[in-house]
Protein backbone atom coordinates (compact mmCIF):
# COMPACT_ATOMS: atom_id res chain seq x y z
CA UNK A 1 0.00 0.00 0.00
CA UNK A 2 1.56 3.37 -1.01
CA UNK A 3 2.09 5.81 1.84
CA UNK A 4 -0.36 8.68 2.16
CA UNK A 5 0.78 12.20 1.39
CA UNK A 6 -0.19 15.76 2.25
CA UNK A 7 -3.84 16.35 3.09
CA UNK A 8 -4.71 12.64 2.88
CA UNK A 9 -1.96 11.84 5.41
CA UNK A 10 -3.24 14.50 7.83
CA UNK A 11 -6.87 13.52 7.38
CA UNK A 12 -6.58 9.70 7.53
CA UNK A 13 -3.38 8.83 9.41
CA UNK A 14 -3.36 11.80 11.80
CA UNK A 15 -7.18 11.76 12.06
CA UNK A 16 -7.48 15.47 11.18
CA UNK A 17 -5.62 16.41 14.36
CA UNK A 18 -6.06 20.03 15.45
CA UNK A 19 -4.57 19.84 18.96
CA UNK A 20 -0.91 18.84 19.03
CA UNK A 21 1.62 18.32 21.85
CA UNK A 22 5.06 19.53 20.78
CA UNK A 23 8.29 17.52 20.78
CA UNK A 24 10.06 18.58 24.00
CA UNK A 25 13.47 17.35 25.12
CA UNK A 26 12.97 15.04 28.14
CA UNK A 27 9.40 16.35 28.57
CA UNK A 28 7.11 14.73 25.99
CA UNK A 29 7.80 11.18 27.19
CA UNK A 30 5.14 8.44 27.08
CA UNK A 31 3.61 9.17 30.51
CA UNK A 32 3.14 12.87 29.68
CA UNK A 33 1.78 12.09 26.22
CA UNK A 34 -0.84 9.77 27.73
CA UNK A 35 -1.87 12.43 30.27
CA UNK A 36 -2.18 15.01 27.48
CA UNK A 37 -4.20 12.65 25.28
CA UNK A 38 -6.64 12.03 28.14
CA UNK A 39 -7.24 15.78 28.24
CA UNK A 40 -7.79 16.72 24.63
CA UNK A 41 -4.50 16.28 22.73
CA UNK A 42 -5.12 14.54 19.37
CA UNK A 43 -1.52 14.11 18.19
CA UNK A 44 1.78 13.87 20.08
CA UNK A 45 5.45 13.99 19.18
CA UNK A 46 8.22 12.12 20.97
CA UNK A 47 11.00 14.14 22.58
CA UNK A 48 13.71 15.15 20.14
CA UNK A 49 15.95 12.11 19.60
CA UNK A 50 19.54 12.22 18.36
CA UNK A 51 19.71 10.19 15.16
CA UNK A 52 23.36 9.23 15.66
CA UNK A 53 22.77 7.96 19.21
CA UNK A 54 19.54 6.22 18.22
CA UNK A 55 21.40 4.39 15.46
CA UNK A 56 24.26 3.08 17.59
CA UNK A 57 22.70 2.59 21.05
CA UNK A 58 20.12 -0.16 21.59
CA UNK A 59 19.44 1.03 25.15
CA UNK A 60 18.65 4.54 23.87
CA UNK A 61 16.17 3.04 21.38
CA UNK A 62 14.54 0.92 24.04
CA UNK A 63 14.25 3.74 26.58
CA UNK A 64 12.85 6.29 24.12
CA UNK A 65 10.72 4.26 21.70
CA UNK A 66 10.98 0.48 21.99
CA UNK A 67 9.46 0.30 25.47
CA UNK A 68 6.15 -1.26 26.45
CA UNK A 69 3.62 -1.20 23.61
CA UNK A 70 0.85 1.34 24.19
CA UNK A 71 -1.90 1.35 21.53
CA UNK A 72 -3.50 4.53 22.89
CA UNK A 73 -0.32 6.48 22.15
CA UNK A 74 -1.24 6.99 18.47
CA UNK A 75 -1.07 8.85 16.20
CA UNK A 76 2.56 9.51 17.08
CA UNK A 77 5.37 11.31 15.26
CA UNK A 78 9.01 10.58 16.12
CA UNK A 79 11.30 13.60 15.87
CA UNK A 80 15.04 13.35 15.11
CA UNK A 81 17.79 15.91 15.01
CA UNK A 82 20.47 15.11 12.44
CA UNK A 83 22.85 16.71 9.94
CA UNK A 84 23.80 13.67 7.85
CA UNK A 85 21.35 12.20 5.30
CA UNK A 86 22.51 8.58 5.72
CA UNK A 87 22.49 8.70 9.53
CA UNK A 88 19.07 10.37 9.58
CA UNK A 89 17.54 7.79 7.24
CA UNK A 90 19.12 4.79 8.97
CA UNK A 91 17.80 5.97 12.35
CA UNK A 92 14.37 6.65 10.83
CA UNK A 93 14.26 3.14 9.35
CA UNK A 94 14.72 1.74 12.88
CA UNK A 95 11.86 3.93 14.17
CA UNK A 96 9.30 3.85 11.36
CA UNK A 97 7.46 0.72 12.57
CA UNK A 98 6.70 2.41 15.89
CA UNK A 99 5.15 5.65 14.65
CA UNK A 100 3.04 7.32 11.96
CA UNK A 101 5.66 9.75 10.61
CA UNK A 102 9.25 10.90 11.07
CA UNK A 103 9.93 14.57 11.81
CA UNK A 104 13.20 16.39 11.12
CA UNK A 105 13.98 18.98 13.78
CA UNK A 106 14.91 22.27 12.13
CA UNK A 107 13.66 24.46 14.97
CA UNK A 108 15.83 23.88 18.07
CA UNK A 109 17.57 27.22 18.85
CA UNK A 110 19.58 26.13 21.91
CA UNK A 111 23.35 26.34 22.26
CA UNK A 112 23.63 22.54 22.25
CA UNK A 113 22.06 22.55 18.77
CA UNK A 114 24.61 25.12 17.63
CA UNK A 115 27.48 22.98 18.95
CA UNK A 116 26.02 19.82 17.43
CA UNK A 117 25.13 21.60 14.18
CA UNK A 118 21.47 20.64 14.00
CA UNK A 119 18.02 22.14 14.56
CA UNK A 120 17.57 25.78 13.59
CA UNK A 121 21.28 26.06 12.81
CA UNK A 122 20.73 24.13 9.57
CA UNK A 123 18.19 26.59 8.18
CA UNK A 124 20.71 28.23 5.82
CA UNK A 125 21.94 24.89 4.40
CA UNK A 126 19.21 24.25 1.85
CA UNK A 127 21.20 21.80 -0.28
CA UNK A 128 21.85 19.56 2.74
CA UNK A 129 18.21 19.71 3.85
CA UNK A 130 17.00 18.84 0.36
CA UNK A 131 19.27 15.77 0.28
CA UNK A 132 18.12 14.65 3.73
CA UNK A 133 14.41 14.94 2.94
CA UNK A 134 14.68 13.51 -0.59
CA UNK A 135 16.49 10.42 0.70
CA UNK A 136 14.09 9.97 3.62
CA UNK A 137 11.07 10.38 1.34
CA UNK A 138 12.51 7.73 -0.98
CA UNK A 139 13.52 5.15 1.65
CA UNK A 140 10.88 5.39 4.40
CA UNK A 141 7.50 3.69 4.47
CA UNK A 142 6.03 6.58 6.53
CA UNK A 143 5.82 10.27 5.59
CA UNK A 144 8.53 12.78 6.44
CA UNK A 145 7.58 16.04 8.22
CA UNK A 146 9.58 19.09 9.37
CA UNK A 147 9.42 21.60 12.22
CA UNK A 148 11.01 24.96 11.41
CA UNK A 149 11.57 28.45 12.78
CA UNK A 150 11.05 31.51 10.63
CA UNK A 151 13.50 33.98 9.13
CA UNK A 152 12.97 37.67 9.94
CA UNK A 153 12.01 38.15 6.28
CA UNK A 154 8.61 36.67 5.36
CA UNK A 155 9.54 36.09 1.70
CA UNK A 156 12.62 34.07 2.65
CA UNK A 157 10.54 32.04 5.11
CA UNK A 158 8.03 31.25 2.36
CA UNK A 159 10.78 30.16 -0.06
CA UNK A 160 12.27 28.00 2.71
CA UNK A 161 8.92 26.27 3.27
CA UNK A 162 8.39 25.74 -0.47
CA UNK A 163 11.86 24.21 -0.80
CA UNK A 164 11.05 21.71 1.98
CA UNK A 165 7.72 20.86 0.36
CA UNK A 166 9.38 20.30 -3.02
CA UNK A 167 11.98 18.00 -1.42
CA UNK A 168 9.21 15.73 -0.06
CA UNK A 169 8.05 17.14 3.29
CA UNK A 170 4.40 16.09 3.82
CA UNK A 171 3.54 18.31 6.80
CA UNK A 172 5.18 21.47 8.10
CA UNK A 173 5.12 22.88 11.62
CA UNK A 174 6.05 26.56 11.71
CA UNK A 175 7.22 28.11 14.98
CA UNK A 176 6.65 31.81 14.43
CA UNK A 177 9.92 32.91 16.07
CA UNK A 178 13.43 33.27 14.71
CA UNK A 179 16.26 31.18 16.15
CA UNK A 180 17.45 34.25 18.10
CA UNK A 181 14.10 34.53 19.90
CA UNK A 182 14.53 32.29 22.93
CA UNK A 183 14.50 32.48 26.73
CA UNK A 184 13.92 36.03 28.03
CA UNK A 185 14.26 37.29 24.44
CA UNK A 186 11.49 35.03 23.10
CA UNK A 187 8.99 37.80 22.52
CA UNK A 188 5.79 37.23 20.54
CA UNK A 189 5.62 34.66 17.73
CA UNK A 190 4.67 36.04 14.32
CA UNK A 191 1.39 34.55 13.10
CA UNK A 192 1.85 36.70 9.99
CA UNK A 193 4.79 34.50 8.93
CA UNK A 194 2.75 31.37 9.62
CA UNK A 195 -0.20 32.65 7.59
CA UNK A 196 2.10 33.45 4.64
CA UNK A 197 3.55 29.92 4.69
CA UNK A 198 0.09 28.36 4.93
CA UNK A 199 -1.03 30.23 1.79
CA UNK A 200 2.15 29.39 -0.12
CA UNK A 201 2.30 25.59 0.31
CA UNK A 202 -0.03 22.73 -0.59
CA UNK A 203 0.74 20.52 2.40
CA UNK A 204 -0.82 20.68 5.90
CA UNK A 205 0.65 23.29 8.24
CA UNK A 206 0.70 23.37 12.05
CA UNK A 207 1.29 26.63 13.95
CA UNK A 208 3.46 26.93 17.06
CA UNK A 209 3.83 29.96 19.32
CA UNK A 210 1.66 32.22 21.55
CA UNK A 211 -0.55 29.33 22.72
CA UNK A 212 -1.54 29.64 26.38
CA UNK A 213 -5.21 28.58 26.38
CA UNK A 214 -7.89 27.09 24.12
CA UNK A 215 -9.08 30.51 22.93
CA UNK A 216 -5.54 31.13 21.61
CA UNK A 217 -5.78 27.89 19.62
CA UNK A 218 -9.08 28.90 18.08
CA UNK A 219 -7.85 32.42 17.28
CA UNK A 220 -4.65 31.08 15.70
CA UNK A 221 -6.56 28.70 13.43
CA UNK A 222 -8.96 31.48 12.45
CA UNK A 223 -6.21 34.04 11.69
CA UNK A 224 -3.67 31.79 9.97
CA UNK A 225 -5.84 29.09 8.40
CA UNK A 226 -3.57 26.29 9.67
CA UNK A 227 -4.69 22.69 10.05
CA UNK A 228 -3.65 22.39 13.68
CA UNK A 229 -1.92 24.13 16.56
CA UNK A 230 1.04 22.84 18.56
CA UNK A 231 1.68 23.72 22.20
CA UNK A 232 4.79 23.22 24.34
CA UNK A 233 5.01 25.47 27.42
CA UNK A 234 1.27 26.01 27.56
CA UNK A 235 0.77 22.24 27.69
CA UNK A 236 3.44 21.79 30.38
CA UNK A 237 1.75 24.26 32.71
CA UNK A 238 -1.75 23.00 31.93
CA UNK A 239 -2.09 19.55 30.32
CA UNK A 240 -5.87 20.17 30.08
CA UNK A 241 -5.31 23.21 27.83
CA UNK A 242 -6.94 21.55 24.81
CA UNK A 243 -10.03 20.77 26.90
CA UNK A 244 -10.44 24.44 27.67
CA UNK A 245 -10.21 23.72 31.42
CA UNK A 246 -8.05 25.05 34.25
CA UNK A 247 -8.07 22.16 36.74
CA UNK A 248 -6.54 22.05 40.21
CA UNK A 249 -2.82 21.45 39.93
CA UNK A 250 -2.79 18.46 42.28
CA UNK A 251 -5.42 16.69 40.16
CA UNK A 252 -3.13 16.78 37.11
CA UNK A 253 -0.03 15.99 39.19
CA UNK A 254 -1.60 12.98 40.89
CA UNK A 255 -2.94 11.64 37.60
CA UNK A 256 0.48 12.04 35.98
CA UNK A 257 2.25 10.28 38.88
CA UNK A 258 -0.16 7.35 38.59
CA UNK A 259 0.66 7.01 34.88
CA UNK A 260 4.39 7.15 35.70
CA UNK A 261 3.96 4.17 38.03
CA UNK A 262 2.65 2.17 35.07
CA UNK A 263 5.00 3.62 32.46
CA UNK A 264 8.21 4.58 34.35
CA UNK A 265 10.56 7.28 33.10
CA UNK A 266 13.70 8.95 34.53
CA UNK A 267 13.09 10.79 37.79
CA UNK A 268 14.48 13.99 36.29
CA UNK A 269 11.57 14.06 33.82
CA UNK A 270 9.01 13.67 36.62
CA UNK A 271 10.62 16.35 38.76
CA UNK A 272 10.74 18.78 35.82
CA UNK A 273 7.04 18.24 35.12
CA UNK A 274 6.09 18.97 38.72
CA UNK A 275 8.20 22.12 38.73
CA UNK A 276 6.15 23.31 35.73
CA UNK A 277 2.76 22.26 37.11
CA UNK A 278 3.42 23.75 40.57
CA UNK A 279 5.36 26.75 39.22
CA UNK A 280 3.20 29.48 40.79
CA UNK A 281 2.70 27.61 44.08
CA UNK A 282 6.43 27.02 44.47
CA UNK A 283 6.97 30.79 44.42
CA UNK A 284 4.89 30.87 47.63
CA UNK A 285 6.24 27.72 49.34
CA UNK A 286 9.93 28.07 48.57
CA UNK A 287 11.07 25.44 51.12
CA UNK A 288 9.00 22.82 49.28
CA UNK A 289 10.68 23.87 46.05
CA UNK A 290 13.99 22.93 47.66
CA UNK A 291 12.52 19.63 48.89
CA UNK A 292 11.31 18.79 45.39
CA UNK A 293 14.77 19.52 44.03
CA UNK A 294 16.43 17.19 46.57
CA UNK A 295 14.22 14.07 46.55
CA UNK A 296 15.82 10.96 45.04
CA UNK A 297 12.81 8.64 44.62
CA UNK A 298 9.37 8.68 43.02
CA UNK A 299 7.83 8.18 46.47
CA UNK A 300 9.70 11.25 47.67
CA UNK A 301 8.20 13.28 44.82
CA UNK A 302 4.75 11.91 45.67
CA UNK A 303 5.24 13.05 49.29
CA UNK A 304 6.21 16.58 48.24
CA UNK A 305 3.21 16.71 45.89
CA UNK A 306 0.96 15.64 48.77
CA UNK A 307 2.43 18.32 51.04
CA UNK A 308 1.86 20.99 48.38
CA UNK A 309 -1.74 19.84 48.03
CA UNK A 310 -2.29 20.08 51.81
CA UNK A 311 -0.82 23.59 51.94
CA UNK A 312 -3.10 24.73 49.13
CA UNK A 313 -6.16 23.15 50.75
CA UNK A 314 -5.33 24.99 53.98
CA UNK A 315 -5.17 28.27 52.04
CA UNK A 316 -8.52 27.52 50.41
CA UNK A 317 -10.08 26.78 53.82
CA UNK A 318 -8.76 30.08 55.24
CA UNK A 319 -9.65 32.11 52.17
CA UNK A 320 -11.65 35.28 52.77
CA UNK A 321 -14.74 36.02 50.74
CA UNK A 322 -13.98 38.14 47.69
CA UNK A 323 -10.23 37.55 47.93
CA UNK A 324 -8.46 37.79 44.58
CA UNK A 325 -5.37 36.05 43.22
CA UNK A 326 -2.06 37.77 44.03
CA UNK A 327 0.93 38.59 41.84
CA UNK A 328 -1.39 39.56 38.97
CA UNK A 329 -2.30 35.93 38.20
CA UNK A 330 -5.60 35.22 36.41
CA UNK A 331 -6.31 32.36 38.87
CA UNK A 332 -5.15 31.35 42.33
CA UNK A 333 -1.74 29.70 42.27
CA UNK A 334 -3.13 26.18 42.89
CA UNK A 335 -4.98 26.24 39.56
CA UNK A 336 -3.29 25.22 36.28
CA UNK A 337 -2.64 28.37 34.29
CA UNK A 338 -0.13 29.83 31.85
CA UNK A 339 3.25 31.16 32.84
CA UNK A 340 4.12 34.34 30.95
CA UNK A 341 7.88 34.41 30.56
CA UNK A 342 9.18 37.87 31.58
CA UNK A 343 11.37 39.86 29.23
CA UNK A 344 14.91 40.87 30.23
CA UNK A 345 13.90 44.11 32.01
CA UNK A 346 10.94 42.55 33.78
CA UNK A 347 13.13 39.62 34.86
CA UNK A 348 15.73 41.92 36.42
CA UNK A 349 13.04 43.93 38.22
CA UNK A 350 11.20 40.80 39.32
CA UNK A 351 14.28 39.09 40.69
CA UNK A 352 15.88 42.19 42.13
CA UNK A 353 13.18 44.08 44.05
CA UNK A 354 10.37 41.62 44.62
CA UNK A 355 12.78 38.74 45.22
CA UNK A 356 14.57 40.51 48.07
CA UNK A 357 11.31 41.65 49.60
CA UNK A 358 10.33 38.04 50.07
CA UNK A 359 13.72 37.19 51.49
CA UNK A 360 14.37 34.86 48.59
CA UNK A 361 17.05 35.58 46.05
CA UNK A 362 15.87 34.96 42.51
CA UNK A 363 17.89 34.81 39.32
CA UNK A 364 19.86 37.93 38.47
CA UNK A 365 21.24 39.49 35.38
CA UNK A 366 24.93 38.75 34.98
CA UNK A 367 25.99 42.39 35.14
CA UNK A 368 24.33 42.76 38.55
CA UNK A 369 26.36 39.87 39.91
CA UNK A 370 29.75 41.03 38.74
CA UNK A 371 29.99 44.08 40.98
CA UNK A 372 30.74 41.82 43.95
CA UNK A 373 27.59 42.74 45.91
CA UNK A 374 26.99 39.68 48.12
CA UNK A 375 23.22 40.18 48.06
CA UNK A 376 23.25 39.70 44.28
CA UNK A 377 25.74 36.85 44.11
CA UNK A 378 24.65 33.33 43.17
CA UNK A 379 24.23 30.83 45.98
CA UNK A 380 27.43 29.08 44.97
CA UNK A 381 29.43 32.31 45.11
CA UNK A 382 27.83 33.26 48.44
CA UNK A 383 29.12 29.96 49.86
CA UNK A 384 32.61 30.73 48.56
CA UNK A 385 32.35 34.17 50.15
CA UNK A 386 31.52 32.59 53.51
CA UNK A 387 34.59 30.36 53.29
CA UNK A 388 36.79 33.26 52.21
CA UNK A 389 35.39 36.70 53.20
CA UNK A 390 38.18 38.49 51.29
CA UNK A 391 37.30 36.81 48.01
CA UNK A 392 36.22 39.20 45.26
CA UNK A 393 34.19 38.39 42.16
CA UNK A 394 34.95 41.69 40.45
CA UNK A 395 36.20 40.69 36.96
CA UNK A 396 38.50 43.72 36.83
CA UNK A 397 40.45 42.34 39.78
CA UNK A 398 40.96 38.89 38.32
CA UNK A 399 44.57 38.06 37.46
CA UNK A 400 45.47 38.23 33.79
CA UNK A 401 46.56 34.81 32.60
CA UNK A 402 49.24 34.26 29.98
CA UNK A 403 47.91 32.55 26.88
CA UNK A 404 48.93 29.21 25.39
CA UNK A 405 51.30 29.64 22.44
CA UNK A 406 49.24 27.15 20.45
CA UNK A 407 45.53 27.81 21.03
CA UNK A 408 45.07 30.95 23.14
CA UNK A 409 43.68 29.24 26.26
CA UNK A 410 45.37 30.04 29.61
CA UNK A 411 48.77 28.34 29.72
CA UNK A 412 50.13 26.37 32.66
CA UNK A 413 52.24 28.57 34.94
CA UNK A 414 55.06 25.99 35.06
CA UNK A 415 54.65 24.47 31.60
CA UNK A 416 58.03 24.01 29.88
CA UNK A 417 56.37 24.58 26.49
CA UNK A 418 54.27 27.65 27.52
CA UNK A 419 51.07 25.81 26.58
CA UNK A 420 47.76 24.76 28.08
CA UNK A 421 47.53 21.17 29.29
CA UNK A 422 45.81 19.87 26.13
CA UNK A 423 48.39 21.31 23.72
CA UNK A 424 51.25 20.42 26.07
CA UNK A 425 50.13 16.79 26.22
CA UNK A 426 50.07 16.50 22.42
CA UNK A 427 53.54 18.02 22.04
CA UNK A 428 55.11 16.07 24.93
CA UNK A 429 53.75 12.81 23.50
CA UNK A 430 54.94 13.64 19.99
CA UNK A 431 58.47 14.58 21.17
CA UNK A 432 58.65 12.00 24.02
CA UNK A 433 59.35 14.82 26.46
CA UNK A 434 58.52 15.65 30.08
CA UNK A 435 56.53 18.58 31.47
CA UNK A 436 56.65 18.47 35.30
CA UNK A 437 54.36 21.51 35.45
CA UNK A 438 51.50 19.49 33.94
CA UNK A 439 52.61 16.18 35.44
CA UNK A 440 53.38 14.71 32.02
CA UNK A 441 56.35 12.29 32.12
CA UNK A 442 56.52 10.65 28.71
CA UNK A 443 60.35 10.77 28.53
CA UNK A 444 60.83 9.47 32.08
CA UNK A 445 58.40 6.61 31.57
CA UNK A 446 60.00 5.72 28.25
CA UNK A 447 63.47 5.62 29.84
CA UNK A 448 62.16 3.51 32.72
CA UNK A 449 60.63 1.13 30.20
CA UNK A 450 63.96 0.80 28.36
CA UNK A 451 65.78 0.25 31.66
CA UNK A 452 63.31 -2.44 32.70
CA UNK A 453 63.64 -4.24 29.35
CA UNK A 454 67.45 -4.12 29.62
CA UNK A 455 67.38 -5.57 33.16
CA UNK A 456 65.05 -8.34 32.00
CA UNK A 457 67.52 -9.31 29.26
CA UNK A 458 70.40 -9.37 31.77
CA UNK A 459 68.43 -11.66 34.09
CA UNK A 460 67.57 -14.04 31.26
CA UNK A 461 71.17 -14.25 29.82
CA UNK A 462 72.83 -15.99 32.88
CA UNK A 463 69.97 -18.45 33.02
CA UNK A 464 70.57 -19.41 29.40
CA UNK A 465 74.36 -19.81 29.93
CA UNK A 466 73.85 -21.89 33.08
CA UNK A 467 71.38 -24.09 31.29
CA UNK A 468 73.90 -24.44 28.42
CA UNK A 469 76.75 -25.45 30.82
CA UNK A 470 74.52 -28.00 32.48
CA UNK A 471 73.62 -29.53 29.14
CA UNK A 472 77.31 -29.76 28.15
CA UNK A 473 78.19 -31.46 31.49
CA UNK A 474 75.34 -33.91 31.11
CA UNK A 475 76.51 -34.82 27.59
CA UNK A 476 80.05 -35.48 28.86
CA UNK A 477 78.85 -37.78 31.64
CA UNK A 478 76.71 -39.74 29.15
CA UNK A 479 79.75 -40.09 26.82
CA UNK A 480 81.94 -41.40 29.62
CA UNK A 481 79.26 -43.91 30.57
CA UNK A 482 79.11 -45.05 26.98
CA UNK A 483 82.92 -45.50 26.76
CA UNK A 484 82.99 -47.63 29.86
Amino acid sequence: MPKLRGEAFWRETLRSAHYVVAPMVDQSELAWRLLSRRHGAQLCYTPMLHAQVFLRDANYRRENLYGEACPEDRPLIVQFCANDPEVFVQAALLAQDYCDAIDLNLGCPQMIAKRGHYGAFLQEEWDLLQRMILLANEKLSVPITCKIRVFPDIDKTVKYAQMLEKAGCQLLTVHGRTKEQKGPLAGVASWEHIQAVRKAVNIPVFANGNIQCLSDVEECIRKTGVHGVMSAEGNLHNPALFEGRNPLVWEMAEEYLEIVRKYPCPLSYVRAHLFKLWHHTLQVHQHLREELAKVKTLEGIVDVNRELKLRCQEEIANQKEGEKPKEGLPFFHWICQPYIRPGPKERCRENGDSGTEKGVRGKRALEEEEDGNSELLSKNKQKKKLRNPNKSFDPSLKPKYAKCDQCGNPKGNKCVFNMCRGCCKKRAFKETADCPGHGLLFKTKYEKSLSWQHSQRRIQTPEISQRGDAEVGETAVQKEAGDS
